[in-house]
């Protein structure tokens, strides 16, 4: 890429929901590109881009994985990301530095319940999209019926910029409506010889009625295009650049359609790469914040501007940490110095390399535009900013939802302990939805995920790729605690421990708040009331409350601390702490305790003459439906459910409908857990 113009750059992120074909989407294209000489397959466990050997046995994505390819004269850095919802922060991460995104949806599943997911995200970053609609070749596979879905179920005007030559597994190529050329793929040569032709005659007169719904479409935001359609000549390169601005403002989504298994209708979603999807300097300059000065920060995404990355994902190896850093402005080069702002610490960059899956490349500097592997990095995390001291800013940061399951781990011996902590220290740097917590009084260690495939996977990766001698228990619910009302406590602390009597006073109001996620706190008190340190101290005994300490013994959310630590004669750290954490006690007791658990959002799909079986199970589980979809001889049911009524249920519904059911779920807020069920689960007010 050295000398490479930043405007012939794209950087591009795979997603889809789990099983729509992303990977081997994404393997064709390594294939056509010549990156590589054969094609990968997931079912055989080569795929290239599926290089961990988790991924390899269970035939899914589990991490996202970037390469490198060229076409048509330009470089697309290309993200393949996982389609199973337990591992969501791989897509948000990623998400967050593309600047542009092939959605693959099922021509038969359609808009399915990751599908929306991946969406929503891509929503949040205003990152411009390419759909395309994979296995048109499977039975029930419809075209127009996706593209209506994506624009009903997902707010986005939806233009179908290709047609299905054939139908299921009469599926030949593809119908392109700008060139107005039927495109077929050479089998004979792993459909990498691609001959377009003219179109049949009986896809003629839909190919023309599609072609001029098309250029209705587009002369909504394109007066160039408008005035060559009145005059009644529009030219290829028109059309494209009509798209081109509609897709990058997010005004409407172009799509294609294909089945990548097949190898047919590959070479057109490189193209809609190419021309749809934004460079660099397309999406503008770079925005943030001056750490210290309340104002906005600007940079031009060009390589003599000055430096901004942003470190979106931390990876441990052996010989040290890997951090995959996209570069907005500036360079980074090798050897030189980069200032992490979330430390205010200088950082040696080691070496610059470009990743394709597991193999990388060195190269001496990273410029604008660019997305490479970084050593040397000790102190930075997955969100850090990383700038000149100089020109100093602050990008936005990465949001990850909340675990929603647990599971205690030990190690079976003492010796074995202090092992076990690296690696859970470890695991926690690389998964921002993988958190580790510990009981202080009971010593037990909790390990929280998004899921039981996803606690699976981390357990089997303590016990086998880092060798833990561990026992790791069944997965349980996560819960959390919240409260009702506003309330207002004030304790004053005293007590001898050891020879020495601990003072400390502290006024503590708590309030319920649905805009905050987690809990916020705020010391009300002024800076001259008591020293720092012991103002600290009543702020880390309030924290140690709102974590779990008092109440039900969960971490609380959607709350507003606001304290004051207040003036006692001989106060000590020690008594400002304690008197902190009895305050928030008897505040969150008169608040009214109330305790959640997680509510999914699910999606079950399964033929037809089994659904009576999968409905009364979900009834069963006092799950509430939202809506059944049929297509194909499937029916997909959707609805929310509450996370403890579904532990095992993959293997329940694999032997209800005898190994062809499949689901998916995410996280979709909290339900209170009813008095009755909280007495079954013994949980008790701590300290009650």
């Amino acid at each position: 890429m050295a000398g490479l113009a930043v405007e012939k750059i794209r950087n591009v992120g795979i997603a889809a929901h789990i099983d729509a074909g992303k990977t081997t989407l994404t393997e064709r294209i390594l294939f056509y590109t010549g990156r590589q000489h054969r094609i990968g397959e997931v079912d055989d466990g080569t795929a290239t881009m599926d290089y961990l050997r988790e991924e390899q046995e269970r035939g899914i994505s589990i991490t996202a994985a970037a390469t490198t390819v060229d076409w048509s004269g330009h470089t697309v850095n290309l993200v393949d990301t996982p389609g199973h919802v337990d591992f969501t922060a791989e897509v948000e991460r990623s998400l967050r530095v593309m600047d542009g995104c092939v959605v693959v949806f099922c021509g038969v599943g359609g808009v399915e319940a990751q599908s929306e997911t991946v969406w929503r995200q891509a929503d949040r970053y205003g990152v411009p999209r390419v759909a395309f609609v994979n296995k048109m070749d499977r039975v029930g596979a419809d075209f127009s019926r996706v593209v209506e879905a994506i624009a009903r179920r997902l707010g986005m005007p939806a233009l179908g910029v290709q047609l299905p030559v054939g139908k299921e597994k009469e599926f030949a190529g593809v119908v392109d409506l700008v060139e107005m050329k039927a495109l077929y793929f050479d089998e004979a040569e792993d459909g990498k010889v691609v001959e377009a032709r003219e179109i049949p005659n009986d896809l003629r007169e839909e190919a023309e009625l599609a072609r001029e719904a098309m250029l209705e479409t587009l002369s909504e935001f394109s007066d160039e295009l408008l005035e060559a359609a009145l005059e009644g000549d529009v030219d290829a390169k028109v059309i494209r650049k009509a798209i081109r601005e509609a897709t990058i403002s997010c005004s409407l989504t172009p799509v294609l359609c294909g089945s990548a298994l097949r190898n047919r209708g590959v070479q057109p979603v490189l193209d809609a790469m190419v021309y749809y999807l934004p460079s660099p300097i397309d999406r503008g300059a770079v925005v943030g914040r001056h750490p210290s000065r309340d104002r906005r920060v600007r940079f031009q995404p060009d390589p003599s501007s000055p430096l901004s990355a942003l470190a979106f994902k931390v990876t441990v190896e052996e010989h040290g940490e890997l951090v995959y850093v996209r570069v907005y402005s500036g360079r980074i080069r090798e050897g030189l110095p980069v200032y992490n702002v979330r430390v205010g610490k200088k950082e040696r960059v080691g070496r610059i390399l470009r990743m394709h899956a597991d193999k990388r490349a060195n190269v001496r500097e990273a410029l604008a535009g660019e997305i490479v592997g970084v050593t040397g990095l000790k102190l930075t995390m997955t969100g850090d900013t990383l700038c000149s001291r100089n020109n100093q800013i602050v990008l936005e940061r990465m949001s990850f939802p909340e675990p929603v399951i647990s599971a205690a781990i030990e190690p079976r011996s003492q010796s074995e302990r202090r092992r076990m902590d690296q690696v859970l220290e470890i695991l926690e740097r690389e998964d921002p939805t993988f958190h580790v917590r510990r009981n202080e009084e009971t010593g037990q260690t909790l390990i929280y995920g998004m899921g039981e495939l996803h606690l699976e996977v981390v357990g089997r990766r303590i016990l086998e790729e880092f060798a833990v001698a561990a026992r790791i228990g069944r997965p349980e619910v996560a819960y959390r605690q919240t409260i009702k009302e506003t309330a207002e406590r004030e304790f004053v602390f005293e007590k001898t421990i050891g020879l020495k009597v601990q003072r400390g006073r502290v006024r503590v109001r708590v309030s319920p708040s649905s805009t905050i996620s987690g809990v916020k706190i705020d010391n009300a008190a002024g800076p001259d009331i008591i020293s720092r340190t012991l103002a600290e101290a009543a702020e880390e005994g309030i924290r140690f409350a709102a974590d779990g300490g008092v109440g039900f013994g969960y971490p609380f959310i959607e709350m507003e601390v606001v304290f004051e630590a207040l003036r006692e004669e001989d106060g000590s750290q020690l008594g400002y702490h304690g008197a902190a954490v009895e305050a928030m006690r008897r505040a969150v007791a008169e608040a009214g305790l109330v305790l959640l658990e997680p509510r999914m959002r699910f999606e079950v799909h399964a033929p037809e003459e089994y659904v009576g079986d999968v409905l009364a199970d979900l009834a069963a589980r006092h799950a509430d439906i939202g809506e059944m979809v049929s297509a194909g001889g499937i029916k997909m049911v959707r609805g929310t459910v509450a996370v403890s009524k579904m532990f095992g249920y993959a293997t329940g519904l694999r032997s209800m409908t005898q190994g062809k059911g499949l689901y998916t779920m995410e996280p979709h807020g909290y339900v209170e857990v009813p008095a009755a069920q909280r007495e079954r689960l013994g949980v008790r007010v701590l300290g009650g």
